[in-house]
């Protein structure tokens, strides 16, 4: 029709996503993985626009200083089980700064929920999950990043960091299960398959 223009890549994908079967109840449950740094985040929120506002769970605000990586229990009680169950699930999310957990925030049923982090692809979490997205950054440029992003005050941290990532992912790796990889370019993002075998969108 006149005036009409295509969806972009970010719509073909979302479309796709809507399309799969649900995963944890009545939720399409979608993780976006990748090493710190990398644009999950980005990505993330862009995604849920062109899902029409889907929900988004940053897993920085269920993981904390002392368990960065050990949070697959809080998720269960307090996101999973409730999703899976058709209700409104309800995470108290952790502040950095303050190094406190916060008030309980809601996270709607909604037909496609992202979850985006590193880590979101998970053994404990593939059996729960419509698709698991890989932001394709090699590891080194994504810390470059993230500690330029964060300022050389939190240097200590990223120290910190990049070896408590090195471990996860040396015992749990996401990216030999990823469906799609998300790559940057000028234009935008472009998918390509992942080791998982998912094919890429049309």
């Amino acid at each position: 029709m006149p005036g009409h223009r295509p969806p972009g890549v970010l719509g073909l994908l979302a479309g796709a996503l809507a399309a799969r079967e649900p995963s944890l109840g009545s939720v399409r449950l979608v993780a976006v993985d990748g090493h710190a740094g990398s644009g999950k985040s980005t990505f993330a929120a862009r995604l849920a626009v062109a899902l029409g506002g889907a929900p988004v769970l940053p897993l920085d605000l269920i993981a904390s200083h002392t368990a960065p990586f050990d949070w697959t229990e809080r998720l269960e009680e307090q996101v999973l089980a409730p999703l899976r169950q058709g209700r409104t699930a309800h995470y108290a999310p952790y502040d950095w700064v303050a190094r406190r957990r916060l008030a309980p925030v809601p996270l709607p049923a909604a037909p496609v929920v992202l979850v985006e982090g590193v880590g979101a692809g998970r053994r404990a979490l593939r059996p729960w999950l419509a698709a698991l997205l890989w932001v394709d950054v090699p590891r080194e440029p994504s810390w470059r990043r993230g500690r330029r992003r964060d300022g050389p005050g939190l240097g200590a941290f990223w120290d910190g960091w990049t070896a408590d990532e090195v471990a996860h992912f040396a015992d749990d790796p996401s990216y030999p299960y990823a469906d799609l990889l998300v790559r940057q370019s000028r234009e935008g993002y472009a998918m390509a398959p992942g080791p998982g075998g998912a094919a890429e969108p049309d």
